[in-house]
């Protein structure tokens, strides 16, 4: 009997799992709960993490789980790496499904690709940046400490931990976003940058556009390299595909 550990938290995550209900398959959707109000996939839930690697291997052999997919975010790394040892650990199959990025958008070729967010930084100052939109998420903040004496607009999915710079303007906002919202946020705010992450998908996508748009320089973090021995996908069907092909010992065969 197939029986899925779903790491998710991810618009893809949440796909899976339905995708894994409707086919009849057992599944459960594992959420770090660093979200206050999080998206809910359907089928059964757990929220909170699991102690590091051993805890994670320990929970797949409690909860009897024949599978374990890595459905976190593609900048999720340390959760990822966990994913792959506890696997081994545990001796079930695993698989990291993950968007695609958008290294193929038409556009990428003029956006200023770098290794980290130091470096993210250090762009952005190189273009004169008064004005930054950062997008980079909330647990990367610090890099742009130095940032104080500019107006940057910085969008969080949660409330910050400590008060921002006075000339900050905080958004706590998520996606998906259209091209219509992004372009007037960054002609309000006369934003001159845009710090990115290449999380890829289509829910963040529209800012790219928009700042393709009104010329606004866009400056991408690259993602994070999968660790050697985990395989990737990019889709919910090639998650199926997997499992209905009875990878690893003694799983069950089912047709999605």
């Amino acid at each position: 009997m197939t029986r899925v550990l779903l790491l998710g938290g991810t618009a893809e995550a949440r796909a899976l799992a339905a995708a894994l209900v409707d086919a009849g398959v057992e599944v459960v959707s594992s959420l770090a709960g660093r979200v206050s109000r999080p998206r809910l996939p359907v089928g059964e839930v757990r929220v909170g993490g699991f102690g590091g690697v051993e805890g994670l291997a320990g929970e797949i052999a409690r909860g009897g789980f024949t599978h374990l997919v890595d459905a976190t975010h593609p900048f999720a790394v340390g959760m990822t790496a966990n994913a792959g040892a506890a696997a081994r650990f545990a001796g079930v199959p695993c698989l990291r499904l993950a968007r695609p990025g958008w290294a193929g958008h038409p556009d990428a070729g003029s956006w200023h690709w770098v290794s980290d967010y130091e470096a993210a930084r250090a762009v952005a100052e190189s273009l004169r940046a008064r004005r930054p939109f950062v997008t980079t998420g909330r647990q990367t903040l610090q890099h742009y400490a130095s940032w104080a004496d500019r107006d940057a607009v910085v969008r969080v999915v949660e409330p910050l931990d400590a008060d921002a710079p006075a000339r900050w303007t905080v958004v706590l906002d998520r996606g998906p976003y259209d091209v219509a919202g992004e372009t007037a946020l960054m002609h309000e705010h006369a934003l001159d940058v845009m710090l990115t992450k290449d999380s890829g998908g289509d829910y963040t996508a529209a800012k790219l556009t928009a700042a393709r748009e009104l010329g606004v320089p866009v400056v991408v973090v690259k993602r994070p390299e999968v660790p050697v021995g985990l395989d990737e996908v990019a889709s919910v069907p090639d998650v199926l595909t997997w499992l209905n092909g009875g990878s690893g010992s003694g799983v069950g065969r089912w047709r999605g």
